[in-house]
């Protein structure tokens, strides 16, 4: 899963926080809740997800319970990887 994790982080620290200190976004950072994400980045998180780890996401996993720190969407990813 660690890998999953860093997949994600550097698409983050890319996409939404080019020329960010990588060592302040954490597994638990707050990304919805935060500020970091608004609806449109997390649009944008859900495609990047779905195409990079093969998956599909419901439209009640594209929130704040399933997508707001880098810990949960690792989890969700696994959780689908594992029901397929």
């Amino acid at each position: 899963m660690n890998s999953i994790r860093a997949q994600i982080k550097d698409y983050l620290l890319e996409e939404f926080l080019p020329g960010e200190d990588p060592s302040e976004l954490a597994d638990d950072t707050p990304l919805i809740t935060g500020g970091i994400l608004d609806s449109i980045s997390t649009l944008k998180l859900v495609v990047y997800l779905e195409e990079r780890f093969g998956i599909s996401l419901e439209a009640h996993e594209a929130g704040v319970d399933h997508l707001d720190t880098i810990d949960r969407i690792a989890a969700l990813i696994e959780k689908k990887k594992r029901a397929a």
